[in-house]
């Protein structure tokens, strides 16, 4: 007669606050006393030293989160009881996530505590139900400036508040709250933006400020750990997410005739076809007008755009700042060589392209994803014939639209229509 194997252990991931165990729950506290090997960190273990066995095994996992699956399967492979200690709710932004997704679900049993964020709106008295929340928990970056990638620690969150009316802020000593503050700031917000912080919480120094001015919260220091939550009230008077007025992008007149005029980019944009998540090229930024407007409705997605002229490029950066456009990633250079480091594409649009037409759609093409979109914008018949000429022999279908866009014009008391000066695009879909 044959035996069934023994169930495989489970791990017990256990939430906690910096309280001495007060706040262990009952079914906590019992696997903690049948533990044989309790992960946490140096500090945790030290902290809960009386609530465990004598005889247990203690690990700190200080520097060494990426190694605490395999000491959980040697233990189990040992036939030992594992208890894992993390701080708040394990599966908010914490341990417990990679954990369940290297061991399996049915391998572990989440055990939380109230999260940092609760608490953290329990402590300044409101409703949390609406909240997004963001964690800048990662490697320390630096300050974010306008030409920072979506590789910055800071980029998630300040892509979060661009979206969300509040919103929770994990924050790491590296990435404080007032190097946050300065990335709002240096972002373009301004009155419209106030943080409260939460620090320590649970802990006798416990400290929460709240509603302070992106200024004032930029010059302070909290303790940690602690957490931010971020209030930013809409515009009186939002602006179009397309459709948005030729002036917005310029004040220079002399830079007027470089803005794809808003009929030829409300064309321009649908044959780009852009999803929420896109990733999208603007080669020849000119006054920005293109890839600002789809970085308006790449909410989830980025635009990375070049620009040779540093004059233009200082402009496209004031623009991005006024439509706090976090997504917009903007080099100073030329094209095609610069174009080598950016990420695949699912949509292009060139719009300048200094005599480098074919070499720039050359590139795109092959950095191009399947399914994604090419259009350029021509002025020119000589430039025309040569683009069509160069897809033609390499066997890529192509498709043209010529533009002639004519507005209302006073003349007198009465209106005439003016023309604007006549643009073909042509799409390509890879």
């Amino acid at each position: 007669m044959s035996t069934a194997p023994p169930p495989a252990p489970r791990c017990a991931i256990i939430g906690i606050h910096p309280d001495d165990g007060a706040s262990l729950t009952a079914a906590a506290r019992a696997r903690l006393l049948t533990a044989d090997c309790v992960i946490g960190s140096a500090q945790t273990l030290a902290q809960l030293g009386e609530l465990l066995p004598p005889q247990v095994e203690r690990r700190p996992f200080d520097g060494q989160l990426a190694a605490v699956a395999d000491w959980i399967r040697a233990a189990h492979a040992r036939h030992q009881r594992v208890v894992v200690l993390t701080s708040g709710d394990p599966l908010c932004h914490g341990l417990g996530s990679q954990l369940t997704a290297a061991l399996g679900v049915e391998r572990v049993e989440i055990l939380p505590a109230v999260s940092s964020v609760q608490l953290a709106f329990a402590r300044l008295g409101r409703a949390w139900q609406t909240v997004t929340i963001a964690s800048c928990h990662h490697h320390d970056s630096g300050e974010w400036h306008w030409s920072a990638t979506p590789h910055h620690a800071l980029y998630s969150t300040l892509r979060s508040v661009a979206r969300a009316e509040l919103v929770a802020v994990l924050t790491s000593p590296a990435n404080s709250p007032a190097r946050l503050a300065r990335a709002l700031l240096t972002a373009g917000y301004g009155d419209e933006v106030r943080l409260s912080i939460a620090s320590r919480l649970t802990s006798p120094d416990e400290q929460v400020v709240a509603d302070l001015p992106l200024a004032a919260a930029a010059e302070c220091e909290f303790a940690t750990p602690n957490v931010v939550i971020v209030d930013r009230q809409p515009p009186p008077n939002p602006l179009p997410l397309t459709g948005i007025a030729d002036d917005f992008f310029t004040t220079n007149s002399a830079q007027r005739g470089l803005i794809t005029k808003a009929e030829i980019r409300a064309v321009a944009l649908s044959k780009l076809a852009l999803r929420a998540d896109s990733v999208m090229w603007d080669v020849g930024a000119g006054s920005g007008a293109v890839g600002l407007e789809a970085s308006r409705l790449c909410q989830f997605g980025d635009v990375w755009a070049i620009e040779q002229h540093p004059e233009r490029a200082a402009q496209i950066v004031a623009t991005a700042r006024a439509l706090r456009a976090t997504n917009y990633h903007l080099t100073v250079g030329q094209a095609p060589r610069d174009l080598t480091n950016w990420p695949a594409a699912d949509a292009v649009f060139v719009g300048g392209n200094s005599g480098q037409l074919v070499a720039i759609v050359q590139q795109s093409l092959a950095r191009l994803r399947t399914g994604g979109r090419l259009v350029m914008s021509v002025v020119l018949l000589d430039a025309l014939a040569q683009l069509t000429n160069w897809l033609d022999a390499q066997g890529v279908n192509w498709e043209l639209v010529q533009l002639t866009v004519a507005r209302s014009q006073a003349l007198g008391s009465h209106q005439r229509l003016a023309a604007l000066n006549p643009v073909w695009l042509v799409t390509v879909v890879n």
